[in-house]
């Protein structure tokens, strides 16, 4: 997908908790469509590794960029190759809250 510039300037304007909360939002509904629809739940998939990108691409989160490329690495290979490292809907689902606690704390 090829993104705005509008978009990527808010993008880059969320903090790296709220950067990973919206990467977490997408695959859940990618973890969640699996059950029901193999297209939906690539589609999501697919947009959280695109906005996982925009994460990585953020200067702002260069020291955080080896966290960053493992959970790239570790996504790609749970959704699409033989899951070497032993990942689950349950594990993926508890990494991202612990972002979206963060990024919400920061809205009240």
């Amino acid at each position: 997908m090829i993104f705005s510039e509008q978009f990527k300037n808010r993008w880059l304007s969320f903090s790296l908790a709220e950067q990973m909360a919206n990467v977490g939002a997408e695959i859940g509904r990618a973890i969640n469509w699996r059950k029901k629809g193999k297209e939906e739940s690539v589609a999501f998939f697919e947009r959280g590794l695109e906005l996982l990108d925009l994460t990585i691409e953020d200067p702002k989160n260069k020291k955080r960029l080896k966290e960053l490329l493992r959970v790239r690495e570790c996504m790609a290979d749970y959704f699409y190759f033989d899951n070497i490292y032993g990942s689950s809907d349950e594990k993926w689902n508890n990494y991202f809250y612990g972002f979206n606690y963060a990024a919400n704390l920061n809205k009240f």
